[in-house]
């Protein structure tokens, strides 16, 4: 049942409620613009326990973050509200400046002169058995966001793209006792031999489950049966942006550069390649964390308000 009645129009309209869509929100509401932002509810920490690495709320949890994030914006005036943003298309404007028809899965609309996107990503993980079950837990991808809960433990390197050498090196700095499984990847002898000097162990053979004991990992499984013993797995996704509803405007993501998934591309103050549409967090930069995020969603939403000018 549709609560939250939309206003025919705002000076900006901010797709995502995570840290990037939140902040921006914020600048603009503390710049008097009127402001709405659209959260589907779905943010890509939603299963982890705590936020880790934000200087001065280390430890909170993503709920309670949010929760605060969505009382700030409220208490200057900015309107948040639940919601799936089901396209955009341009409006007509006679004064020349960017209009854009903002609609909902539900069917409401509303008019924004200015967009700002931070509907962030969908992690998706390879199809194997216990993977996803443990994601966020005893499943983890970011050294920085989850190492030093998973610091001494036995840890297992699942590859799945190039990057995976770079992330046992990483997890390495965290445990004596980490295990590479080569999966589908090859080794290049430079890198076998990198992982020799860091004394991270190599298990060739394809990955057939993440097995458990009905709470944490107890191993990894191989196609031949063997399992072989560690608590944590980590490994990296395909992060796929959230951006579906900007193909009447001619943004579709494209591959980042670095191969993890597709992305929005904006330039370094958030602006994508259409007037009037800024883009931040996570749907552009796959890999930035919380406070990364943060920050490019303050960065988008002060240039947004400059853009707006004087009413």
């Amino acid at each position: 049942m549709v609560t939250e009645r939309l206003s025919d129009n705002y000076e900006a309209v901010v797709i995502g409620g995570g840290a990037a869509g939140l902040n921006g929100a914020l600048m603009l509401a503390r710049m008097r613009r009127s402001v709405l932002v659209i959260d589907a509810g779905q943010p890509r920490n939603a299963p982890s326990p705590a936020v880790h690495g934000l200087l001065a709320r280390d430890g909170m949890s993503p709920a309670e973050l949010l929760e605060r994030g969505r009382s700030e914006v409220r208490g200057y005036g900015g309107v948040v509200m639940t919601g799936e943003v089901d396209r955009i298309a341009r409006s007509a404007a006679d004064d020349g400046d960017p209009r854009f028809t903002v609609t909902l899965a539900d069917g409401r609309s509303t008019v924004a002169r200015r967009l700002l996107v931070a509907s962030g990503l969908t992690d998706e993980l390879p199809d194997i058995p216990g993977l996803r079950e443990q994601w966020g837990r005893d499943v983890v991808h970011c050294p920085f966001c989850h190492g030093w809960e998973v610091r001494d433990r036995v840890i297992g390197v699942l590859a799945t793209t190039g990057m995976a050498v770079h992330q046992a090196t990483l997890f390495r700095q965290l445990s004596d006792d980490v295990v590479f499984f080569a999966n589908t990847v090859s080794l290049s002898n430079e890198d076998a031999a990198r992982l020799a000097k860091l004394g991270v162990r190599v298990v060739e053979g394809v990955v057939s489950a993440v097995e458990t004991d009905g709470g944490g990992i107890t191993g990894v499984r191989l196609d031949d049966s063997t399992v072989v013993p560690c608590e944590v797995v980590t490994t990296t996704p395909r992060m796929v942006a959230r951006a579906g509803f900007l193909a009447d405007l001619g943004l579709v993501p494209v591959e980042h550069p670095a191969g993890v998934g597709p992305h929005l591309t904006a330039d370094t103050a958030g602006r994508t390649e259409v007037p009037g549409v800024w883009a931040a967090g996570n749907v552009t930069d796959p890999m930035a964390q919380v406070g990364a995020s943060a920050a490019a969603g303050a960065a988008a939403g002060a240039q947004i308000a400059a853009d707006l000018g004087v009413r």
